[in-house]
């Protein structure tokens, strides 16, 4: 949120710099971004100051110009003007020598002795756009007969420079969204630590009474999304631009002047934190109505867009049509304009659930939803309108044209909460006087109902939405008497703490530790997606009707808790792709959500995929693309980490829709997770191209077993290993892991390795045959191994392996 300082300081005793402010601001919590000088015309307009021609003679040798002398408070100094209005004796802007103007932002004009048409020049007299103030190029700028010559142009003209600080205002601060709340933590501050007095004090105003007749019916049909409403009528208003005061102010905080009505419904929204709309009361036609939109009701808003209006939406409408989006956006039809006459001013106190969905429902961020979805002061309400409205009187005219409306039929009541001083001093570590601590309190608003010499009973402002709880006003102690303040201890106890082996977080670290160690990049994706996936992709594995779906969400592409990992890994390897680096090796540690029969379920996956070249490409080594047996590798070494190698089976994969082809990985009996590479389907509709394998891993259910591994030390073995190898022909359906597990029962005492280091199918092998070659590595620790130890365990293996695949020896 930007906020003036000069502005600012119209509520406080004393001068402060940025810097200053900087730091007592931070202090209190409403932590400074950034500065930035801003300059109501740039440069300043330094060197630039009030003149008085006194001489104007016709240019000997241009029929267009003009010989001047111009007075500029203390000497006489000849200028060429070109102007066709130069005459004698009128007060004029004049740009002295080694003055610079910018009559286009990135252009600027420097002031130098010239020669124009053979007569010398000391200056320019100024035009309207040649200072940065308008577009005019019809003539000088004349200014009043009463201007004092010498009179620096900027102190003429009242342009300022001002200093816009810019605060990272957090969601619970809604007390600071306007220079006044600012200025009430800097006045708390200044009491606590500088002694001040000084007390935030509002501009005065007085009671609006009616003068004219512009009547306007007044009716909220919905009073729990609109508790207070407030409207008055101006009649005979001059919509014009605002005089200089109104547009600086506006300026320095970052707005752009429109016309003298809006900029004064902007400014006491910037000064107070409470927005106000104003309608042009001839478009009201003497009614307006705060209700829900209409099935189908439509309004074109103030950025020219048509909107269809949900029936939870809260418009204010006259009798026909709506007219504004209830805290939101102004309609185009009933803004003011340059020929509005007649104004209803309208301040409110919405609720801030309401506008906040009506918000985000049609992806609008206005000043005006900003503030009230946080929730703006209720009771300063009258004020605002008071304010708005005298203040359109002064810059526009007009009379007020009814009695004030304010509907407020259910008074939103100060919450009440206990202080206990021993529990400030308990959850500070520090004791702090009682005085100060009321005094801290008093100077934010907050109403002492009684004490004693234990507790105080507060009552909290209505604008302090997010004090509840005692604890909440025992912040805002120490954030006005500050964290700096609290001394550290001399020495800090602590306590050791227990926790369970292993540890999960830890080990989920070791885990990506060791992925990136092989290539791989971590994605984080969002938890909610677009429920078209499941509809389009998803078949009977992942169904709309199984989503968890968002109350109010913020599109339509992330209205639903994701159900799969996959779909949005599609996403980053076709974001990949598109971006010239096809090549991944990715993972993602994250969970998926779902819902059956009302049933809630979260799960914890561990995500990987792979697809483009296995390696850069190098002189060293051809170009290889990764396969599905690289990402299996990968998945294997992950297990072995985790001490599950052992225990770990495959088996052929259960129906899937999203996978063409792979296999299931088992602990015992439990699926922990699919290998396999994504269909052509899915792939399609992500725009991917090349073949891309994924490795969906059951995280929950694998950290679930790992009460099932053990580690295990052994030592070096002392003897020789003995490798034997068959050559076997195979049906092709048959995996290498079934040949490994029938191994596996033969012999768990010597067999150490079982591994396949040749494949071959095609020429000189019948159709749906395949030829394995594979290695069986014995070794006893002990014992230097004998030929017919190991030829009986290859005679066991060799029958078993005919039996059970109906392998043959080749």
């Amino acid at each position: 949120m930007k906020i003036s300082s000069a502005w600012l300081h119209e509520y406080l005793p004393i001068q402060k710099s940025p810097e200053e402010l900087d730091q007592l601001l931070t202090d209190t919590g409403l932590e400074v971004e950034g500065f930035e000088t801003i300059e109501s015309v740039k440069g300043g307009l330094q060197g630039v100051v009030v003149a008085e021609v006194v001489e104007c003679e016709q240019h000997p040798n241009a029929d267009r110009l003009k010989v001047t002398k111009v007075n500029n408070g203390t000497e006489i100094l000849q200028v060429v003007c070109g102007a066709p209005n130069v005459a004698v004796g009128q007060k004029v802007i004049l740009a002295q020598v080694g003055a610079v103007l910018y009559p286009k932002p990135d252009e600027p004009l420097k002031m130098k002795v010239s020669k124009i048409r053979d007569v010398e020049s000391y200056g320019m007299l100024c035009a309207e756009d040649e200072l940065g103030l308008g577009t005019s190029h019809d003539g000088i700028l004349v200014l009043s007969p009463d201007a004092k010559p010498g009179t620096p142009a900027a102190e003429y003209l009242e342009l300022e420079s001002d200093v816009q600080i810019e605060i990272g205002l957090t969601p619970n601060r809604a007390d600071a969204m306007g220079h006044i709340g600012v200025a009430r933590d800097v006045l708390a501050y200044l009491a606590c630590h500088e002694g001040s007095t000084a007390k935030l004090q509002l501009k005065e105003t007085k009671k609006l009474q009616k003068e004219s007749d512009l009547p306007v019916a007044v009716s909220v049909e919905n009073t729990e999304r609109c508790p207070r409403y407030m409207g008055v009528s101006i009649s005979g208003v001059e919509v014009k631009p605002s005089p200089a005061w109104l547009q600086n102010r506006l300026r320095a905080v970052g707005l752009s002047p429109i016309n003298n009505v809006v900029d004064v419904t902007n400014y006491v929204m910037r000064e107070l934190g409470t927005p106000l709309h104003a309608f042009d009361a001839d478009v009201v036609n003497g009614q307006v109505i705060v209700r829900t939109a209409k099935t189908g009701e439509k309004i074109t808003t103030l950025d020219g867009v048509e909107r269809e209006l949900n029936e939870e939406d809260l418009v204010i409408a006259n009798a026909s049509e709506a007219m504004c989006i209830a805290g939101v956006f102004g309609g185009n039809q009933s803004g003011i304009s340059d020929t509005s006459k007649n104004v209803f001013l309208e301040a409110a106190y919405f609720q801030p659930v309401s506008v906040r969905k009506t918000a985000k429902r049609h992806g609008l961020s206005t000043d005006a939803s900003f503030r009230f979805e946080r929730g703006v002061d209720v009771d300063l309400v009258p004020y605002a309108l008071e304010r708005a409205a005298q203040l359109i009187q002064e810059v526009a005219g007009g009379q007020i044209g009814m009695e004030v409306v304010d509907l407020y039929p259910n008074p939103i009541a100060r919450r009440n909460v206990t202080l206990r001083y021993a529990r400030v001093n308990q959850v500070l570590g520090h004791e702090i006087e009682k005085t100060t601590i009321r005094g801290i309190l008093t100077s934010l608003d907050f109403e002492i109902l009684s004490e004693n010499n234990d507790s105080l009973e507060l009552s909290v402002p209505n604008y302090r939405v997010d004090v509840d709880r005692e604890i909440d006003v025992i912040e805002e102690i120490l954030r006005i008497y500050g964290f700096n303040q609290i001394p550290l201890p001399e020495k800090l106890n602590t306590s050791l703490v227990l926790s369970e082996k292993p540890d999960l977080e830890r080990l989920g670290v070791n885990l990506a530790e060791v992925l990136a160690g092989t290539g791989f990049h971590e994605m984080m994706n969002n938890s909610l997606t677009s429920p078209q996936y499941a509809e389009k992709l998803g078949g009977n594995q992942f169904q709309v009707s199984n989503a968890v779906s968002m109350l109010n969400p913020l599109s339509q592409d992330l209205a639903v808790m994701r159900q799969s990992l996959l779909f949005q890994a599609m996403e980053t390897a076709a974001h990949n792709q598109n971006r010239q680096n096809p090549d991944l090796r990715l993972f993602e540690f994250g969970k998926t959500y779902s819902v059956d029969n009302g049933n809630y379920a979260e799960n914890k996956r561990l995500l990987l995929l792979m697809t483009g070249n296995k390696l850069e490409e190098s002189w060293a080594q051809k170009s290889e693309k990764s396969t599905l047996f690289t990402l299996k590798g990968v998945v294997n070494n992950l297990f072995e980490r985790l001490g599950l190698i052992g225990l770990l089976q495959e088996e052929a994969m259960s129906e899937q829709e999203v996978l063409a082809d792979g296999y299931q990985v088992r602990i015992l009996k439990n699926v922990v997770g699919t290998i396999g590479w994504v269909n052509p389907k899915v792939k399609k509709h992500f725009g991917v191209k090349q073949d891309v394998f994924v490795a969906d891993l059951d995280w929950d259910a694998i950290l679930a077993s790992l009460k099932l591994a053990k580690t295990q030390y052994k030592e070096l073995p002392k003897t020789f290993e003995v490798r034997r190898d068959f050559s076997l022909l195979l049906d092709s359906k048959v995996r290498f892991s079934e040949i490994e597990q029938i191994a596996r029962k033969a012999d768990k005492k010597i067999l150490q390795k079982v591994g396949l280091f040749d494949v071959y199918e095609g020429k000189n092998l019948q159709e749906g045959k395949k030829s394995y070659a594979v290695s069986f590595t014995f070794q006893d620790p002990e014992l230097t191994l004998k030929d017919a130890q190991v030829d009986r365990i290859m005679n066991t293996i060799r029958a078993e392996l005919e039996k059970q695949l109906g392998a043959e020896l080749r």
